[in-house]
Parts: C-alpha cells; structure tokens; sequence
C-alpha cells in the first residue's frame, strides 16, 4: 500500500491541544472532556471523560457525545498530519453506527485515516467503553479540505 505525502504527524499532542484551545475553544465549553492522547502516522486516539451532560436516559453515554467525539477524532487525526492549513477542513459526511450501549465512563476513540490527499481526507473510528474490549460504535467519515489560499501578484 502506497504511504500517503502526510503519513507521519506533523504536530505532537501537546501543540494540537494548544491549538484546540486556541480556535475551537467550544469544544471545551462547560469544562475540558474530550483529550487528545496519541497521534501516530495515520492515526489519532482521544478519549472522551464522559459527566452528566454526556448521559441519556438510563445512564449510558449519548449517541450525540459519540458522534462528536468520532468526528472531532478523525478531524485531529487529519489536523496533526497537515498542521495548521488543515484548520479549515470540514466534515462532508460521517456515518456512524451504534453497536452496542456504553457504560457511564469514558469513551476512547481510536482513529485511522484511510486516505489524506490534498483536497479530501477519509477515516474511520471506532469508539470503545475504557476498558473494554468490543466496540460500542463504529464511523466513517469524509473532509473536505479546502485549497490553499495563494496570493496573486
């Protein structure tokens, strides 16, 4: 299999969540729960501290807080294999499926980008309750990545 032009991350957890903070600081907003914890050539793994306002009825964790926490995944995947011009990247689809209800805890997702060319990025994720070992979710999801602004003289 061909390696893509960006398959070692061009940026380390720490100046991902930097950025994070910086441009997408709704993210955090009620307090920090969702954590970048590896990046690694083609992949991303975050995990999301599940609270209160991450629950359903019934005390498992949302479907809403697991599709955020697959797209944000797969965008920081992206984002630290392209640096800063991936900031603009944007989500054109995601699909994702439900397997099987998690447990009040956290959620880790872990993230593998199947193609990240120059103007579309494809991944997948698959989230799991910490701790175990089958999956409680599965997505794919495509980006758009808009071309680089150059200046015309």
């Amino acid at each position: 299999m061909p390696k893509s032009a960006f398959s070692e991350p061009v940026l380390t957890v720490a100046e991902i969540e930097k950025l994070l903070d910086e441009v997408f600081p709704q993210l955090h907003h009620g307090g920090r729960t969702i954590m970048v914890e590896q990046v690694a050539p083609m992949t991303a793994r975050l995990r999301l501290i599940a609270h209160e306002r991450h629950l359903r009825p019934g005390g498992t964790v949302s479907g809403p807080a697991m599709f955020t926490l697959a797209d944000v995944g797969i965008w920081v995947a992206i984002f630290s294999h392209m640096g800063q011009e991936a900031l603009a990247a944007v989500t054109t689809n995601l699909n994702i499926n439900f397997l099987r209800k998690p447990p009040h805890g956290d959620v880790i997702v872990e993230c593998r980008l199947l193609k990240l060319g120059k103007r579309l990025a494809v991944g997948e994720a698959t989230l799991f309750a910490d701790g175990a070992d089958a999956p409680v979710a599965h997505a794919v999801g495509t980006y758009s990545i808009p071309a680089a602004k150059h200046k015309v003289s």
